[in-house]
């Protein structure tokens, strides 16, 4: 059985990011498609971890060589998604999450409308402006940047099979995790165990029928 690819988005400062390194924590069998960016790395953050940062000349070569999956600019800066590495986790059956910004989630979804869509929903506008002021990470503009683009971000659910509000950590993981669970257990998802099964029911009941034939045979001679 193939891994689903799980599509995590929110507007920025909604602790997808978070969200995610808690889930991990919980050992349910799921990698993480580590995307590239041209931006700068922050302060506790770990190339090949967190992302892949490259100059802005690496990234053009590999949107030359075709290596996205899909790529965007958002809030200044480029960000993409590595085609071969999530391929990978897939053909492994292991499910793979995506953490990734609303277009490019969008983008995603066209191609792999299959995937399994998530979008993080701050409680409200003050928390999202919190965790983005708290996290002191940008500089005025960008932080001014980031948030009124929040505004659009935050109605881009609609298009999202799955929305968990993020109001507290360790709820929001457990929620989290029943989605990702609940999925593995859809019908179309295991059609692989499922015809298993049905021929080993199908093996059995030849091998009990031929079972019968002869001992009903055995049964009518012995009437002679």
């Amino acid at each position: 059985m193939k891994g689903n690819l799980i599509i995590l988005t929110s507007p920025s400062g909604g602790g997808k990011g978070t969200l995610i390194l808690h889930l991990m924590s919980m050992n349910i069998g799921i990698g993480y498609s580590v995307s590239y960016t041209t931006r700068k790395m922050r302060e506790g953050e770990i190339n090949g971890r967190d992302y892949f940062f490259v100059t802005d000349e690496d990234f053009k070569t590999r949107i030359a060589n075709n290596e996205f999956l899909e790529y965007a600019t958002v809030h200044g800066n480029y960000y993409g998604t590595s085609k071969a590495l999530v391929d990978s986790h897939i053909a492994e059956g292991k499910d793979v999450i995506l953490e990734i910004d609303v277009q490019g989630a969008k983008i995603v979804l066209k191609k792999m409308p299959q995937a399994v869509s998530i979008f993080i929903m701050p409680p409200s506008f003050e928390a999202l402006s919190y965790r983005l002021t708290t996290r002191a990470t940008e500089t005025s503009e960008q932080l001014s940047l980031r948030l009124n683009n929040s505004f659009d971000e935050v109605r881009e659910y609609e298009d999202f099979e799955y929305v968990v509000i993020n109001d507290e950590i360790d709820s929001a993981t457990k929620r989290l995790e029943s989605i990702i669970l609940a999925e593995r257990q859809k019908r179309v998802r295991q059609m692989d165990a499922i015809k298993d099964i049905l021929n080993s029911f199908n093996a059995s009941k030849q091998r009990i029928t031929g079972e019968n034939k002869i001992g009903n045979g055995q049964k009518r001679r012995s009437k002679y």
